[in-house]
Parts: C-alpha cells; sequence; structure tokens
C-alpha cells in the first residue's frame, strides 16, 4: 500500500508529541496542516491511527502497530540522511536542546551566536524550561542541567563557567527604610521576593561561610514562577519592593549600575556550573556532533587562557 511518505511523517510527529499543538511546535509546522495530514493518512490506509477528543490525542490499537514497525524505520531514514552530511562542507540540520531559563538567559548567548555562525547551515532551536523532564521526550538532542539534574545514561560535557553564586541584592531605597540585614537570619524580618519552582515547592534559600550553612524560607509580598518570570522579581526588586537572591549574573547588571546594593557578600551560596548531556547509545546527528565539537573547543580555549 502506497502512502505519501511527508503523510508518515505527520502522523509520526504527532504519535511522538502526543498532540497536534505540541507537534506542530516542535516540527515547525501548524496543528490544522498536522491534522489534514493524519486525516489524509487515514484515509489512505483505510483505518483511524487516533482517537480524538476536545483534550487528547491517543494511538488507536492499529496506530500503536503501526508505529512500533514504523519509527524504527523512520529512524533509520533519518540517519540515512545525517549520513549525506559527511559529504557536505559544514553540517546541516536541526539541533533541539531542551535548556533551563537560566541557561538561555545567562550562558547560552555566549556560545550560540559564535556556533551559528560557523555552521550557517545548521538550524538552532532551544526548548527552554523551568521544570526538569526528560529531554529525549520531547525530540530533543540534548540538554542543559545541573548536575543533580542530570539523566541515567546519559554522557556529561562542562558547558559554561564552572562555578557560580547566588548574590542577594537589594536597592538602595529600600534598605534605608528597612535597613541592611547583617545575617541571614536578618532576613526573616525583610520583605522578600522569591520564586516558585514548577512542582509547586517553594525555594528555599541558601547561606554559606565557611562551614557554617543557613537555609530560609523566604517570606514576602512577591512570589514569580521560577524561570523567566524571575525577570518580573529583579525589576520589583529594583523599584525598592523587597530583597532579592539570585543568580549573580542576573543581578551583575544592576549590581553594577548601583539600582541594586549587594547584601551578606561573604554569605554567597556557590554552587557547580551547568552541563550539556546526551545519550551516547543512540547515533549522534551531525548538528548535535558540531556542537559537541565546538563546546569542547571552548573549553580547551578557556582552560588555556584564551578568551
Amino acid at each position: 500500500m502506497a502512502l505519501d511518505i511527508a503523510l508518515l511523517h505527520a502522523v509520526v510527529a504527532v504519535a511522538r508529541a502526543g498532540g497536534f499543538r505540541e507537534a506542530a511546535r516542535m516540527t515547525g509546522s501548524n496543528p490544522s496542516r498536522l491534522s489534514d495530514a493524519v486525516r489524509r493518512a487515514e484515509q489512505q490506509l483505510g483505518v483511524r491511527l487516533f482517537n480524538r477528543t476536545t483534550r487528547t490525542v491517543v494511538l488507536t490499537e492499529a496506530g500503536r502497530v503501526l508505529m512500533a514497525r514504523l519509527l524504527p524505520a523512520m529512524n533509520e531514514v533519518d540517519a540515512a540522511l545525517d549520513a549525506l552530511n559527511s559529504f557536505r562542507t559544514t553540517p546541516g540540520g536541526t539541533l533541539r536542546l531542551n535548556v533551563p531559563v537560566s541557561a538561555a538567559r545567562l550562558i547560552l548567548p555566549a556560545i550560540v551566536p559564535g556556533f551559528l555562525q560557523r555552521y550557517p547551515d545548521i538550524r538552532l532551536e532551544i526548548v527552554a524550561e523551568s521544570n526538569v523532564q526528560d529531554i529525549f521526550r520531547d525530540s530533543c538532542d540534548a540538554g542543559i542541567r545541573y548536575d543533580d539534574h542530570l539523566e541515567q545514561d546519559s554522557v556529561a560535557l562542562p558547558i559554561g563557567p564552572r562555578v557560580q553564586r547566588f548574590a542577594a541584592a537589594a536597592a538602595p531605597a529600600y534598605l534605608a527604610e528597612y535597613g541592611v540585614p547583617r545575617h541571614p537570619r536578618d532576613l526573616m524580618q525583610h520583605r522578600c521576593l522569591h520564586g516558585r519552582y514548577a512542582t509547586g515547592v517553594l525555594a528555599e534559600w541558601e547561606f554559606t561561610r565557611g562551614a557554617e550553612s543557613v537555609r530560609l524560607q523566604p517570606q514576602g509580598p512577591l512570589i514569580c514562577s521560577i524561570g523567566a518570570a524571575m525577570d518580573l522579581t529583579v525589576s520589583a526588586a529594583i523599584a525598592g519592593a523587597g530583597v532579592v537572591y539570585l543568580f549573580e549574573e542576573w543581578l551583575k547588571p544592576a549590581l553594577q549600575s548601583g539600582a541594586l546594593q549587594p547584601l551578606l557578600t561573604e554569605w554567597w551560596h556557590s554552587f557547580s556550573g551547568l552541563w550539556l548531556y546526551y545519550n551516547d547509545r543512540r547515533l549522534i546527528p551531525a548538528p548535535l556532533q558540531a556542537f559537541l565539537d565546538y563546546i569542547r573547543e571552548r573549553n580547551a580555549a578557556h582552560s588555556d587562557g584564551i578568551a
């Protein structure tokens, strides 16, 4: 039975994503086009592949049987097409990275422009999220995480500064009204601007000085989802709404301009930097291999003291 390969790709995309909207986001298409492609595939095959409701799109038994045989074949097609990269002057294709918002905000701006300039035929897609999840489930090729969030059976490559810090700060006007905290525990008497993880858990503030460690559950007038919404937290702190405790690099512009005043600097908590991780048990596509090589080159240059 002949079937247009484009229709098969649409069926696979929807099956992998579990819905038309997510499949459209992952493929750069649109939901109505994918829905039409799946409908035409079902008409040509003479069977229903998905059960659709207003909220879910689930494979039928026939769809599951098809996917069990089709996915390995489609992976082989992708591998065959990727093999053509060895005959190109520069590799091409799409590279999808799943990263925390902090990495997109603080680490990747120093990396991405140079990578894209070197590899103009690669299309880089960044999926920036606050919650930790299995990156391969969303058809991402690799991910960036802190070491306590590394995927099992993955290979890790250091990316970006190896040590980062949290910095506490507040606007001069706020400190003039409420006073300057001298110890982390003093913050329990201050208006703290803090965050909540995607899991619903409120983030603790951890401070360290030598062997001493202090953990606080901050209280205050503003709670933002950890991730992109933290820009609102910084803006509120600059406006004098309270004390912020966030990545030092995130606060650096405001600290350098004087819009925020550093607090408790001897207590700022340090932690290890980010890692680029991937599954080496899978075929490494040419765009990912190019990115791995580029990061290794940058790491070697920085270890040699080269900017």
